[in-house]
């Protein structure tokens, strides 16, 4: 038996969807040279994450191994694959390998971090690999929701691994590739040992539709609108944009598009030659003088984030353009869950305006999934023919019930989630052993540890507010004048009817005039003391036991 093994190890993305991160590796256990497959980002949420810009996947197992790192592959240029590579590549120091589109998303994103463009390895699709230690890798083309989408083809001393990436069933995608039956068939015709694979939609039983299918539908939506059409859908999703604006082009309106990256995905389509034409835009100014019911703006914020186009038009002007009574305006896309809120705030803003809004709920006419269904998942499993399937890009519940499928098949399931590393070697694949797995906060222009405490600290100030005290004592130890205190996100009056500071600081005042020598001269013990008695007097007064800060200066 051979003393070198294949491992396969999601550092994010199996048990959620987002935040993409696989490791392949071959080798002798805990000397294996390893690949990465995508370094992606998940997005926050002022609930579980404030303040924070991205959240990736914990890379302290990988960068404790740099050195046996090979390459890092991209599978497509969304975020949820690419939008870690810039934030990691400092870390990992790994050749960056990916088809031309996703290398001119990821070359803007290194360069925005003064990272070197020649990190990043163009490569062409299949019959094309790139072979880096044990591992010979090629791009096989699939449809999806973004161009030059790939699953990667991954040969190694064990067998052919085909990891799927994001991907659809479409033979009319619009932009981009349309899936091949027959390379996939040639690909897959001497057998695959293990096929790991997406499972977003892996509920839905119903085939996918086509990207083709929504065109017609936009088409007559926005030739019979009066007044401005605006349109959102992922800037990423150019298919999408294109039919939009062909749409528009077609109903003799102008297209305006508004967002960073709509413009920037756009370009990067057009520059790439992924996509041929884009019927014409004007400008934002130009805009202005061009009669409402001949425009149609394409706008970023799908998602309904706050700082994206479709909210800021919500609240009111964006660029000098604002919507009125008589107005439409579609979402061409899905709301992620999770997303609802911020959503359906921006309905509601547009409805406050006059503003009609066509969505999702309208039948689904006007958008379609980029991942594959069911039957779909099960007809890649059918020319694949894998020995193993390993589900992943999923929430726990979609594995499990992509597993079930495959052992229905006579197929090994293996459910895998982050940090479970599996042994692929010989016919039975197993457990090798539990890396811990987590996140990184990125907080700014810096990278915080979800164990750090930082955004713990800041959900505890939003649920409870903030207490600072401030006492001063003299040169022997005895407080100089009465403590004072500033409050943050509470309440100023208590249910006494008093001032909630006015409250406090007579609480603590005598607590300090009670409090015995060695306490005073213990800063531990008189700190301690202090923030039990905001805490107890504060939960008295509001019902708030309040995060507290405590300054003691000495005047010795």
């Amino acid at each position: 038996m051979s003393s070198e093994r294949l491992i396969y190890l999601p550092l994010g993305g199996a048990g959620e969807i987002g935040m993409n991160a696989y490791v392949y590796g071959y080798g002798k256990p805990g000397k294996e040279r390893l690949i990465v497959v995508d370094l992606g980002v998940a997005f926050p949420d002022m609930d579980g994450s404030p303040g924070v810009d991205l959240i990736i996947a914990d890379i302290a197992w990988l960068r404790e191994r740099k050195d046996r790192i090979e390459a890092v592959f991209v599978t497509h240029a969304h975020e949820d694959h690419v939008g870690g590579i810039a934030h990691t590549y400092g870390q990992l120091q790994a050749p960056i390998y990916a088809r031309k589109f996703t290398a001119n998303i990821a070359a803007r994103k290194m360069d925005e971090h003064g990272h070197p463009a020649d990190a990043i390895h163009v490569t062409s699709a299949w019959p094309q690999q790139v072979t880096v230690g044990p591992f010979t890798v090629g791009f096989l083309p699939i449809s999806h929701s973004i161009p030059e989408s790939s699953a990667l083809v991954i040969d190694t001393p064990e067998g052919r691994v085909i990891h799927s990436g994001d991907f659809k069933i479409d033979l009319t995608p619009g932009v981009g590739e349309a899936y091949d039956p027959d390379l996939w068939a040639e690909v897959c015709k001497d057998g695959v040992k293990a096929l790991v694979c997406d499972s977003t939609n892996v509920f839905s039983r119903n085939p996918g539709r086509s990207e083709a299918t929504v065109g017609p539908a936009i088409e007559e939506l926005v030739s019979s609108a009066e007044g401005m059409v605006v349109a959102t859908t992922f800037a990423s999703n150019v298919a999408r944009v294109k039919t939009l604006a062909v749409a528009a082009d077609k109903a003799g309106r102008s297209v305006v598009l508004l967002g960073r990256a709509m413009k920037r995905m756009v370009e990067a389509s057009l520059e790439t030659g992924v996509m041929k034409d884009f019927p014409p835009v004007v400008s934002p100014e130009d805009a202005r003088g061009i009669p409402r019911e001949n425009l149609m703006l394409l706008v970023t914020g799908s998602q309904g984030e706050r700082r994206a186009a479709s909210a800021q038009l919500a609240r009111g002007k964006f660029q000098g353009i604002e919507m009125k009574e008589g107005d439409m305006f579609l979402f061409s896309s899905k709301t992620i869950p999770g997303n609802e809120k911020g959503v359906i705030r921006i309905i509601n803003q547009f409805s406050e305006r006059g503003v009609d809004v066509v969505d999702e709920s309208s039948g689904g006419h006007y958008h379609v999934s980029g991942h594959a269904n069911r039957p779909d998942l099960e007809t890649l499993h059918d020319v694949v023919k894998p020995q193993i399937l390993i589900p992943m890009h999923g929430e726990h519940r979609h594995l499990r019930e992509h597993v079930k499928i495959a052992d229905g098949k006579g197929i090994k399931g293996v459910l895998a989630v982050n940090g479970m590393m599996i042994d692929l070697s010989g016919n039975t694949p197993k457990v090798a052993e539990y890396i811990e797995t987590g996140r990184t906060y990125i907080d700014g222009s810096v990278q915080i540890g979800a164990l750090d405490g930082v955004v713990r600290d800041r959900i505890r100030m939003a649920l409870n507010g903030h207490v600072t005290v401030t006492v001063i004592l003299d040169d022997e130890d005895e407080p100089l004048g009465d403590p004072w205190v500033d409050a943050m996100g509470l309440p100023d009056m208590g249910k006494s009817g008093a001032s909630l500071v006015d409250v406090l600081e007579e609480d603590l005042s005598q607590f300090l005039g009670r409090s015995k020598a060695a306490t005073l001269r213990d800063d531990t013990k008189l700190n301690d003391g202090l923030k039990r008695v905001v805490r107890q007097s504060a939960n008295d007064e509001i019902g708030k036991k309040p995060e507290v800060t405590v300054v003691v200066s000495r005047l010795s």
